[in-house]
């Protein structure tokens, strides 16, 4: 059993890693905003800003585990990327391993080929800046970390979202910084990138690396 902290953990994505981890025993406690509806049993749920450094410490401090769910939008649209930047200093300093649900646009179409988020042309101009900065985690700001920070980057196959949120089918494909392509089309369910996800976090194999994961 491990000690996880999930900052975000209330999400789409968020709230499935947590019923993920809870479900295999591992102690689970979640950071957001606003409290849930229907908590998950045996999970400790803190409300509070993750833009506050004290709030950080006070959940990651402890933890073996550090699972960072936030995305670019709302009030983190501006501190998004400090706040990332001080949840993994803060577990370089605690010795806390940190993995990051990140976007399906730092990933690349074939090996070598650029990033999907160098054209964004097909893009809404609204959602440019926000996909902008997600991808600034793994392109500058994770490989920039000391190397005594064990960090992973976990992206879901582009289409992925509460908008689609898809079945849970018990299984999914795992891939490095090269987009893998669902089999079906369809973007992974919520239920099935947490299954890959909280398996990563338990075979540590990977670190200080992007990875994706796809039906």
């Amino acid at each position: 059993m491990s000690r996880f902290t999930v900052i975000g953990g209330t999400g789409y994505a968020g709230s499935a890693i947590v019923t993920e981890a809870a479900a295999r025993g591992h102690q689970v406690t979640a950071l957001s905003r606003s409290l849930p509806d229907a908590p998950i049993p045996n999970v400790t749920y803190v409300q509070g800003d993750a833009t506050d450094e004290a709030t950080l410490s006070s959940v990651i401090e402890g933890a073996d585990v550090a699972v960072a769910v936030l995305a670019p939008r709302g009030p983190l649209a501006g501190p998004f990327r400090d706040v990332y930047r001080t949840i993994a200093r803060l577990a370089d300093t605690e010795g806390v391993r940190l993995f990051v649900v990140g976007g399906a646009s730092s990933l690349r179409p074939s090996p070598g080929a650029d990033r999907f988020v160098t054209d964004l042309s097909q893009v809404p101009e609204e959602l440019r800046d926000g996909i902008l900065t997600d991808a600034a985690v793994i392109i500058e700001d994770l490989p920039a970390t000391p190397a005594t920070l064990d960090w992973v980057y976990v992206s879901p196959a582009r289409g992925f979202g509460a908008h689609a949120p898809g079945e849970r089918l018990g299984r999914y494909r795992l891939g490095d910084d090269v987009s893998v392509a669902p089999e079906d089309g369809g973007a992974i369910s919520a239920a099935d990138y947490a299954l890959g996800f909280v398996d990563l976090i338990e075979k540590g194999e990977h670190h200080r690396e992007q990875v994706n994961l796809s039906h």
